[in-house]
């Protein structure tokens, strides 16, 4: 099993004296591993990734907080402060596999945040992503499969009124479904969709889990 520890970049951002976007951006670094080379290039990925966002922040999001403070400070509106929490899960760390997804919020005002979900499954025996086929090697047929087995999932959720679900979900599921959109468990591969691709903001971050 590698070490994995989660580093994070936090800060407040101020115009005039006042904070207007606030920041935490968590990302892995592995510490100690067998595969030296997947190792090092998961680092550089996730660091690199992790400075983009905040790059991202200081520039395009803190202009867009400015822009909102003035408007509301010109109209007698409230003081809006912008927010980003990026989290990091590791569902599956054993020898050369480590799968993880991230949670990134964003709060730009309105009544609610949007949280967009990321997901890497490494091979550090390659230094590569695992693409999902690759946990159906003999099924030319998985693709067919997953989908009617989220499709049968849903149903059940409806029919026992534990989840709600856009009438047309069958095919809002072939819309979006995204062969990068899973990461891996103990005992599944986990298949997620976006907020609003297939479900109302209420039902969250859909995630089905289908057996490999």
């Amino acid at each position: 099993m590698n070490t994995i520890e989660k580093r994070e970049i936090n800060n407040e951002l101020k115009y005039k004296n006042t904070v207007i976007l606030t920041y935490k951006i968590e990302y892995p670094e592995i510490t100690f591993s067998n595969y030296c080379n997947g190792k090092n290039n998961f680092n550089r990925y996730n660091k690199e990734k992790a400075l983009m966002l905040e790059n991202y922040i200081k520039t395009k999001l803190y202009a867009d907080a400015v822009s909102t403070y003035e408007y509301n400070l010109s109209n007698g509106y409230p003081i809006m402060v912008f927010e980003v929490i990026s989290e990091i899960n590791i569902t599956y760390n054993n020898d050369f596999l480590v799968s993880l997804y991230e949670d990134k919020y964003e709060f730009t005002g309105g009544a609610h945040g949007n949280t967009i979900r990321s997901s890497q499954n490494w091979n550090l025996q390659t230094s590569c992503f695992i693409p999902l086929s690759n946990f159906y090697p003999n099924n030319p047929y998985y693709l067919i499969n997953i989908i009617k087995n989220i499709n049968a999932q849903i149903k059940a959720q409806i029919d026992s009124g534990n989840n709600y679900y856009f009438d047309n979900y069958c095919e809002l599921v072939l819309e979006t479904f995204n062969l990068n959109s899973f990461f891996v468990t103990p005992n599944n591969i986990a298949i997620y969709f976006q907020q609003y691709d297939i479900a109302p903001y209420s039902s969250g971050i859909p995630v089905f889990y289908i057996p490999c």
